[in-house]
């Protein structure tokens, strides 16, 4: 057992436990954050997305000993950001939301594209969430929800 301490959602937290865990399950089940969803768990699918010091991770492959010190992001503390809210809005008024298994994910691309490029082309929002696989909605709602969010949230990234 070790004791990993990070910031997750902007709180100082502790984890003590197998520093091999998956980051994906510490999430879920030790801190009961469910918006990160496994999806493949291994990393090609991008329902798992989290911010790792701003950058944007795949958590089914990031072991918990790896983020001691780091700062976690999850679905559920961006969106009690006004940037959070901002995607949220914009995906929910563009119609992105399906089944909305891969949205978390997708929202947490999103996050990650605005913070290095607050105005995205359709060609660098579609790069940007090619890691993020979804089955229900062809990716084009998405693309015009991310380019809206841009619009929207003018000043914000």
């Amino acid at each position: 057992m070790s004791k990993i301490e990070f910031t997750l959602n902007g709180k100082n937290v502790v984890y003590d436990g197998d520093p091999l865990r998956r980051l994906v399950d510490v999430l879920r089940e030790g801190f009961q954050l469910t918006g990160t969803k496994e999806g493949c768990g291994e990393g090609e699918c991008g329902a798992c997305s989290v911010l790792k010091n701003g950058k944007l991770v795949t958590s089914c492959i990031i072991p918990v000993g790896s983020v001691g010190g780091d700062e976690i992001v999850t679905i559920e503390g961006l969106r009690e950001t006004e940037q959070g809210k901002c995607i949220i809005d914009s995906f929910a008024e563009g119609g992105a939301v399906q089944c909305g298994f891969c949205i978390p994910g997708m929202v947490m691309a999103s996050q990650a594209l605005l913070l290095t490029n607050p105005h995205p082309t359709e060609d660098d929002i579609r790069v940007a969430i090619s890691g993020n696989l979804c089955r229900c909605t062809g990716y084009d709602l998405i693309v015009e929800s991310i380019l809206l969010a841009s619009r929207k949230g003018e000043g914000l990234w």
